[in-house]
């Protein structure tokens, strides 16, 4: 049946109708489509090209230059040097048992190390290199590339390694570093980026850890063009980083050195400052150890014994270390009596033996008593119940704020490790810690330096530079950074009356140079040389009881604090000798042989020794010569 026009017209009006709805939906979506294509190319073309570029370009940190170390005269102390590795990439080895196979024989691989390494080849990409050994000799690496034809895939590799070529002499100053830890990167808040880079080693103790931001540097930058599974086509860009800074310390490495080797057998520290700037010319704890054996890891084998040692050689006993300063400190109780008027210097007091206090009896050391005595003689003879009655009259609050003015119970701000505070106790002290009220017998125990009442060699010999001069020296570790001098702090004049400083000053000359001196033997014959001091015994144990019938572990310290030349200071110096005994016999002796080494800058003529010492001093020098800083820096680099 045919359709009518009318019929036909309307069809084709619908079909025109939806052909029009259809096309301006493909133009929608034409113009829609057109728009985005606009946006992504054009609007958002920068980002999408960062995007792309950040896909294919890797940044990476390039390891800064550790800072080197130095002393005072421009001796090397901690160095940077080639360390040399072999290295192996798993996909260019092929067959990697083979490999290693050649490759254990030619630098002496162990089974464990061989294993272990490819262990770490089969974890590690097929295209990243793993270090196979590290800290080989030049020799192997000679080996490995004259044999690189039948080691595919193997490499030696330079890097660099911190070494001490003075070896113990300064592992209780400068330190020693070690590779990062999980637990160094803890302790900080925000660690530095290039700390993650593997085997990157930091300062772990003393001035290497002090002064790690100094001595680290910035890391450098390169730009590496990788693929998409991260291998690394090219090198695009590179921007070297800043080396960390030279660090001079006040450290005079000969004396150092002298002072180690003289120190040898024993359990003791030495400390020797600079009068004039507070420069801290030698700082030895004995006995020490060998930091370069922590460079690489330790092994148990060298570790265990450092560990057990009685002598504790891993301890820097100079500042570490907290000791009843026994009659070294003295000189305290005697200047708060002084300062505060309530004696005068020639004012004498009875030592009968004993003071009764309290219904208990506190003993002189010598039991008969001194009789009538003076600050010279007591100080002179050592009379311990001069300074028991000084102390009952001053109180232990003078006693302890006097000493804190001397620089004890201060903890002073040096570059090293655990640092101690020290102990100048008081009542509020004795009341807050131990939880009980002073009693009266504190005070008499506190007064010869026994007690509560600790100190450090460090606190000590800069308690002594104070009396020596006067001022209030402070010492100091660091001399230049980049060759900039630091500065020198404090050094300011003591408010105190210069006529009870020369007084006392005096009293501890009569203590060396006086025949009935407790340090005479160890007195300094050499015209402007003569040195001030005074001895001091550390009780361990309450039981009197004879040092030589107790294990060693139970003898009393010696101590001994000088300054010299006595009429115009140069250096002040405190020596501790663990469980040595008496001050006058253990200590005195290296302290003169410590400081004329300092004041003659090197080995002193027998001539500035008694002559009855002659003999015995000639063959210790001898006997010293063998490990002065040439013979052990030449024995530490054949070892290296």
């Amino acid at each position: 049946m045919r359709r009518s026009r009318a019929e036909t017209d309307a069809s084709h009006a619908k079909l025109g109708r939806r052909a029009a709805l259809l096309g301006g939906v493909q133009l929608l979506f034409m113009g829609g489509l057109a728009a985005r294509m606009r946006y992504l190319q054009v609007d958002q073309a920068d980002q999408f090209r960062l995007l792309a570029e950040e896909n294919r370009i890797n940044i990476r940190l390039i390891p800064p230059k550790r800072g080197e170390i130095f002393d005072r005269n421009g001796m090397q102390l901690a160095q940077n040097v080639p360390s040399y590795r072999i290295v192996m990439v798993r996909e260019d080895a092929g067959n990697v048992e083979d490999v290693m196979q050649r490759l254990a024989s030619l630098i002496n691989l162990t089974p464990e190390q061989t294993e272990s390494a490819v262990r770490e080849l089969n974890r590690s990409a097929p295209f990243l290199p793993v270090t196979i050994a590290e800290d080989v000799s030049w020799d192997a690496v000679s080996a490995v590339s004259v044999n690189a034809p039948a080691l595919p895939g193997v490499a030696p590799e330079v890097g660099s390694t911190r070494v001490y070529p003075r070896g113990s002499d300064f592992a209780h100053v400068v330190g020693r570093v070690g590779r990062v830890s999980q637990k160094d990167l803890d302790a900080l808040e925000d660690p530095d980026a290039v700390l993650r880079i593997p085997r990157f080693q930091i300062g772990k103790i003393n001035v290497e850890a002090r002064e790690e931001k100094l001595l680290r540097g910035t890391a450098g930058t390169k730009q590496v063009e990788v693929n998409a599974t991260g291998r690394v086509m090219r090198e695009l860009e590179r921007r070297e980083g800043q080396s960390g800074a030279a660090l001079q310390l006040t450290i005079d490495a000969k004396l150092q050195n002298y002072v180690q080797a003289r120190l040898t057998g024993e359990s003791a520290a030495v400390v020797i400052i600079d009068c004039e700037k507070g420069d801290i010319l030698a700082n030895s704890s004995a006995p020490s150890y060998d930091p370069n054996l922590f460079i690489g890891g330790i092994s148990s084998k060298d570790y265990d014994p450092l560990l057990t040692d009685k002598y504790r050689p891993l301890v820097n006993k100079t500042v570490q270390g907290a000791y009843p300063p026994g009659s070294t400190f003295k000189m305290m109780t005697a200047m708060a009596a002084i300062e505060a008027g309530i004696i005068g210097p020639d004012e004498t007091v009875y030592c009968p033996g004993h003071l009764e206090v309290g219904g208990r009896r506190f003993h002189c050391w010598k039991r008969s008593g001194h009789g009538w005595v003076d600050l010279e003689t007591s100080l002179k003879r050592s009379c311990d119940v001069y300074y028991y009655d000084l102390a009952l009259k001053v109180g232990i609050e003078k006693i302890s704020a006097m000493s804190n003015r001397f620089g004890l119970g201060i903890r002073h701000d040096l570059a090293l490790s655990s640092v101690n505070s020290g102990l100048t106790p008081t009542k509020d002290w004795k009341l807050q810690n131990r939880g009980e009220d002073w009693v009266i017998g504190d005070t008499v125990n506190a007064s010869i330096g026994q007690g509560f009442m600790l100190a450090s060699p460090m606190q000590l010999a800069v308690m002594t530079a104070r009396l020596a001069t006067g001022r209030e020296i402070t010492p100091r570790l660091v001399k230049t950074v980049n060759g900039v001098e630091q500065p020198v702090k404090g050094n300011a004049q003591l408010d105190m009356k210069e006529g009870n400083l020369r007084k006392m000053r005096k009293s501890m000359y009569a203590v060396v140079n006086d025949r009935r001196g407790t340090a005479y033997r160890s007195r300094i014959i050499a015209d402007g040389m003569r040195m001030a001091g005074k001895t001091g015994t550390s009780q361990v144990r309450s039981a009197v009881v004879n040092n030589s019938e107790v294990p060693w572990e139970q003898r009393d310290h010696a101590l001994f604090v000088g300054f010299a030349p006595y009429d115009n200071p140069r250096y002040a110096c405190a020596v501790l000798v663990e469980h040595g005994g008496g001050g006058s016999t253990a200590a005195a002796p290296i302290a003169r042989d410590v400081m004329l080494q300092a004041l003659y800058e090197g080995e002193p003529p027998l001539e500035a020794y008694p002559t009855g010492d002659r003999g015995r001093i000639k063959i210790q020098q001898r006997k010293l010569r063998d490990v002065q800083p040439e013979a052990r820096i030449k024995k530490n680099s054949d070892q290296a």
